[in-house]
C-alpha cells in the first residue's frame, strides 16, 4: 500500500499545498515563486485556520462564553452596564426584603410589648372598673405608668416572651424530628397531614405551658414590688412549676394539668384562624395583582418591594383577626395562670398604686361563669384598647417603611 503523502514532504512545500496541487507548487517553488500567500488563498481558511476549542477557563473565557468565530467581529460591545444595573437592583432586593422584614418583627416583638403589658394588666385585674375600651385610654394608662414607673415599666418581660417562643420553635422541632409529624404542610394537603400537623402543635403548647404561666407572671407583675428578674428566671420557675419546687405558692394555685387544656386550645385555634385568614388573604392578593414585566432597574425593586408586603399584610391580618376573635378566650386563659401565684399588678384604674390577685376559680368553666355573672360579657374585653393601639402602631410602621423605600428605588432609578 503507497503513502498517502505527496511526492516532496519539506516544511514550506506541504505548507501551502493541498493533496490535489502538489506538482503545481513543487514546480512554483523551484522557480523562486513562493507557494501560496497565507493571506491571499480561500482554501487556506477553510483547511488549516481553524477556531480553538472553547474550554472554559481559557483564553480569559468564562463559563458559558464561546471565543469569537474567524472573520466576525472582534470588538463586540460589552455587557458593562447590563451587569452592573443588575447586580444593584439585585442589592436593593436584598435590602429591600430584609428591612422590611426587620421592621415587621422589631414592630411585633418590641415596639408593640408595651401593647401586651398593659392588655394582659387589664385582662387579669377582676378588681378594674374602668375596662380601657378605648385606644385613648390605654395611651392615658402608658403615660401614667412611665411618669411613675419610668419607662422600663412597659418593657418589663419582654427577655422570657423571646425564651418562650424559643422553647415553641425547639420543641416543634425535636418532635417533628422524633415522631414524623409534619412542621408545614404543602399544597398538596391531605386530612391526614393536617390532623398530624394540628397534633405537633398541640403538642408543642402541651411543653410551653409551664414556661408562658412564667413568662406571663413577669408581664403582668408591678415593678413597685418586684425585683428585677434574671433572665433564666422564666426558664427556672417553668421548671420549678412543673417539679413543684422554687417560690412557695398559694393554695388557689391551679395545678398544670388544669391549665393545660385552655392554652391547648387557646393556641390551636389561634393558629388555625391566623393560618386559615393568612392563606386566604394571600390568595386573594396574588389573583389580583398580576405580574409585571419590568423594564428598567427601579421598576424592578419597586416591584420586589411590593412582593414583599402582601406577605406581612396577610400576617398583620390574620394576627389581627385571631387576636379579635379569641380576646375572651384569652382574657380567661390569663386568669386562671396568674390565679394563686401571689402577683400583684398595677392598678389600672388609676395609673398607679398596686392590687393584689385574689381569685378562687375552679377551673375554666368556672372562670367564664363568674366573669359573666359579676363583670357581663365586655369583661371578658377588658384592655381591648391595646389591641387597636397596638395593631394600629404595626400598621403605621408598615406603611413609613413602604414610603421609604418607595422614595429609595426612585431616587436610584
Amino acid at each position: 500500500m503507497q503513502p498517502r503523502r505527496p511526492d516532496r514532504f519539506e516544511g514550506l512545500d506541504y505548507r501551502g499545498t493541498s493533496w490535489g496541487r502538489g506538482e503545481e507548487d513543487a514546480q512554483n517553488y523551484q522557480h523562486g515563486f513562493p507557494s501560496r500567500s497565507f493571506g491571499s488563498s480561500g482554501d487556506l481558511s477553510q483547511h488549516w485556520v481553524t477556531t480553538p476549542p472553547d474550554i472554559p477557563g481559557s483564553r480569559n473565557l468564562h463559563w458559558g462564553e464561546k471565543s469569537p468565530q474567524y472573520g466576525a467581529d472582534s470588538h463586540p460591545a460589552p455587557p458593562v452596564l447590563v451587569e452592573e444595573s443588575n447586580g444593584s437592583a439585585e442589592q436593593l432586593n436584598r435590602f429591600a426584603g430584609f428591612g422590611i422584614g426587620l421592621a415587621s418583627l422589631f414592630t411585633e416583638n418590641v415596639l408593640a410589648h408595651p401593647c401586651i403589658v398593659l392588655r394582659r394588666q387589664c385582662q387579669v385585674n377582676y378588681h378594674a372598673r374602668n375596662y380601657q375600651l378605648s385606644p385613648f385610654s390605654i395611651i392615658n394608662i402608658m403615660y401614667s405608668f412611665t411618669k411613675k414607673q419610668g419607662p422600663r415599666a412597659l418593657w418589663k418581660g419582654m427577655g422570657s416572651t423571646f425564651i418562650v417562643q424559643g422553647i415553641t420553635l425547639g420543641a416543634e422541632g425535636i418532635i417533628s424530628e422524633v415522631t414524623h409529624l409534619p412542621r408545614e404542610l404543602n399544597h398538596k394537603w391531605n386530612p391526614k397531614q393536617i390532623g398530624g400537623h394540628v397534633l405537633l402543635k398541640g403538642l408543642v403548647y402541651v411543653i410551653v405551658t409551664p414556661f408562658y404561666s412564667s413568662s406571663l407572671i413577669e408581664t403582668v407583675q408591678s415593678e413597685i414590688i418586684h425585683d428585677n428578674p434574671g433572665i433564666l428566671d422564666c426558664l427556672k420557675e417553668g421548671i420549678g412549676r412543673v417539679l413543684g419546687l422554687g417560690v412557695p405558692h398559694s393554695k388557689r394555685l391551679l395545678p398544670l394539668l388544669v391549665l393545660t387544656f385552655p392554652t391547648v386550645l387557646h393556641g390551636v385555634l389561634h393558629y388555625i384562624v391566623s393560618s386559615t385568614v393568612h392563606k386566604c388573604i394571600l390568595f386573594l392578593m396574588k389573583k389580583k395583582n398580576r405580574p409585571r414585566a419590568p423594564t428598567d432597574v427601579s421598576n424592578t425593586v419597586q416591584n420586589k418591594v411590593e412582593d414583599y408586603f402582601p406577605e406581612l399584610i396577610a400576617n398583620f391580618a390574620s394576627s389581627l383577626c385571631a387576636d379579635v376573635l379569641l380576646y375572651p378566650l384569652e382574657t380567661v386563659l390569663h386568669r386562671l395562670h396568674v390565679q394563686g401565684t401571689r402577683t400583684i399588678i398595677d392598678n389600672t384604674d388609676l395609673g398607679y398604686e398596686v392590687v393584689p390577685i385574689n381569685t378562687q376559680y375552679e377551673g375554666m368553666k368556672d372562670c367564664i361563669n363568674a366573669i359573666n355573672r359579676e363583670e357581663g360579657g365586655l369583661g371578658f374585653y377588658k384592655g381591648f384598647g391595646a389591641v387597636v393601639v397596638q395593631y394600629t402602631l404595626h400598621a403605621v410602621v408598615l406603611q413609613i417603611t413602604k414610603t421609604i423605600y418607595s422614595t429609595l428605588v426612585q431616587n436610584s432609578g
